[in-house]
């Protein structure tokens, strides 16, 4: 993983070498701190807050990780080293080789893949984990394809956030700087709430992010929504009816659908719902 801040680029122009003249091959160069890429320059995350950023997004042998920017590697070995398989995409190909390299002698060349390609033209819509160390600007350009990712998607970045898509956590080690922010379900609107045994309601939710608002209609009364939670596609609410009854409900989100358990007073069962 590498941080990349604006350089200008000086294209230099030459001649290919022939056949005889080509060089022996030899082992990929040592990447430097600071070393120019497409529209970047490379600076490495230190280990300690890679190990501290794939726990923040709890990586396990089940997930599929994606370093945007792979730098020297140091991201995707690590997860790999946990298990997940791993991808970094990186542009520089001499970054490519060295990662691979890299990865070889370490032992997790099976796990840890890289691929020269643009963060921005790249498909990375596989990934359960999406690690960053990009300046702001390019988090932003990033943010909506990161948006439009399977709910529950965990994406943490060094140092850098994503302006008013407020993370879910923070955490520093070393004077460093990493922010997590899960993928929420996108669930803003009009639903209609069946509960067994009970007349159905309907619920808007105003949405930002993974902040909720919202009203419940019951009747002639439209109640307001306590402690509405939205966590990947984990939805939680409760309100009180008007006799009084405080309901509580946690359920899935799965695209137009919601379904759960819910408990009011001395009942409890299953729910679902529908968007409208």
């Amino acid at each position: 993983m590498s941080l990349h801040l604006p350089v200008a680029l000086v294209v230099l122009g030459g001649l290919l070498a022939s056949p005889a003249q080509q060089p022996a091959a030899q082992n990929p160069p040592e990447p430097q701190q600071g070393q120019a890429g497409k529209d970047v320059i490379w600076m490495p995350t230190p280990e300690p807050l890679v190990e501290r950023m794939l726990t923040m997004a709890q990586v396990t042998p089940r997930d599929v990780v994606y370093d945007l920017g792979s730098g020297d590697g140091r991201m995707v070995i690590a997860a790999a080293k946990r298990g997940a398989q791993a991808y970094g995409v990186e542009f520089n190909p001499d970054l490519v080789a060295f990662s691979e390299n890299r990865a070889r002698t370490q032992g997790v060349a099976q796990k840890a893949h890289f691929v020269k390609a643009d963060i921005f033209e790249a498909d990375y819509s596989k990934a359960t984990v999406v690690t960053l160390y990009l300046l702001s600007t390019l988090n932003l350009r990033l943010r909506p394809t990161l948006l439009k990712m399977r709910p529950g998607t965990r994406v943490v970045s060094h140092a850098f956030t994503m302006e008013d898509w407020t993370p879910d956590e923070i955490s520093r080690t070393e004077n460093r700087t990493a922010y997590l922010w899960i993928v929420p379900a996108p669930i803003q609107g009009a639903w209609r709430f069946e509960l067994p045994g009970a007349s159905g309601f309907d619920v808007t939710f105003v949405q930002k992010y993974q902040k909720l608002e919202g009203t419940v209609m019951l009747g002639t009364v439209e109640a307001g929504l306590r402690e509405p939670v939205l966590r990947g596609d984990r939805l939680a609410f409760g309100f009180v009816d008007p006799k009084g009854a405080w309901y509580e409900l946690e359920g899935t989100v799965a695209g137009d659908k919601i379904s759960g358990t819910f408990k009011a007073a001395a009942k409890k069962g299953a729910f679902s719902a529908v968007r409208r």
